[in-house]
């Protein structure tokens, strides 16, 4: 998947304040986040059973996650 995508769906699972938060940061950054938001999807056994149930919440709490990590 290229790059441009996995960004802008990250950017899209995202709070709008968030969103501010990772547009503020060098291209390089945001897409390093957005891959490890990707991670935190594939790796996190817990959002397996939200996914199932709101795949779009899932990725919303993961998004989320990988923000609150990276900038706290």
């Amino acid at each position: 998947m290229p790059a441009d995508d996995e960004l802008h769906r990250f950017l899209n699972a995202l709070s709008p304040a968030s969103r501010d938060k990772v547009r503020a940061q060098p291209r390089e950054r945001q897409e390093q986040l957005a891959a490890a938001w990707e991670t935190e999807l594939s790796e996190d056994t817990d959002l397996d059973t939200l996914d199932e149930l709101s795949p779009d919440a899932a990725a919303e709490e993961a998004a989320e996650r990988v923000v609150r990590d990276s900038f706290e």
